[in-house]
């Protein structure tokens, strides 16, 4: 079980308005995006109560992924009370993953 949200266009800025939250840009169609999403389930166990984590499928939230002008998935995002602060584009490892999303 991972505590990985789906966001949207309508749920987006609600979870990340608060605290620190890791949101990866994906899409469906996407072998990098896939290869990625054992990655963060196991990163977001790790870091549980202390980052939050969100997934966006930029065909479904075409608003969100323009506004934070995402144009290569995966990317990954880390925003702190609503604000980016870091962007990762690309397949990381675990310890990759886990060293950008406590640098918020």
């Amino acid at each position: 079980m991972t505590d990985i949200a789906m966001l949207d266009d309508s749920s987006f800025d609600e979870v990340i308005k608060s605290g620190v939250t890791l949101v990866d840009f994906f899409a469906e169609w996407c072998g990098p995006c896939r290869m990625l999403a054992p990655v963060l389930a196991e990163v977001s166990q790790e870091l549980s109560g202390k980052v939050k984590f969100g997934k966006l499928d930029i065909d479904k939230s075409h608003v969100i992924a323009k506004t934070h002008q995402v144009t290569s998935v995966p990317t990954l995002i880390l925003f702190k009370d609503g604000e980016e602060v870091n962007r990762l584009v690309g397949l990381r490892d675990a310890a990759a993953v886990k060293d950008f999303a406590m640098s918020a």
